[in-house]
């Protein structure tokens, strides 16, 4: 006597592996799709152009003798000139989060009375960050990886 197909345990094996597969497979697909990798540039060759104009901005600034000391608290960060160029109008922070892009942030600092360039922010600002530190008019550019927060003066070591 013959079973009906629907009883036989292989039926279900050679129609069901292929049909999960394409739910799992589409699935994905769209998965994928809802959620693009941000890191991936469309224009690498106008990326590169750009990375090289930075770098004239690094050097710049070495050239210029361009030096601070850094002190990033909590909600505070206090720059302290120590190099032979002092006098800046403004100067532009950008903190750069090394790994959740939305937690970014600019500040615009002015110096004080004292020559020191001081601003008070109310982002959390714990974990790795990459700090860049340009003047108003964007002649140099100086750029560092820290930890945050740190609570001494250190030097801004200027990583390119």
């Amino acid at each position: 006597m013959t079973t009906p197909w629907y009883k036989e345990p292989w039926t279900y094996l050679v129609f069901g592996l292929p049909l999960i597969s394409i739910c799992v497979g589409t699935s994905v697909f769209f998965i994928a799709n809802e959620n693009a990798d941000t890191v991936v540039v469309d224009d690498y060759y106008k990326v590169g152009k750009s990375i090289n104009q930075d770098i004239r901005k690094y050097k710049m600034a070495e050239k210029m003798g361009v030096a601070f000391d850094m002190q990033i608290t909590k909600n505070e960060i206090v720059l302290k000139p120590t190099g032979i160029d002092k006098n800046f109008p403004m100067l532009n922070v950008d903190f750069y989060h090394s790994t959740i892009n939305t937690r970014d942030f600019s500040l615009k600092l002015t110096p004080d009375g004292n020559g020191w360039y001081r601003q008070s922010f109310d982002n959390d600002i714990t974990g790795k960050w990459k700090v860049t530190l340009s003047p108003f008019d964007h002649k140099w550019k100086m750029q560092t990886t820290l930890a945050l927060p740190q609570n001494q003066f250190k030097e801004f070591e200027s990583q390119h």
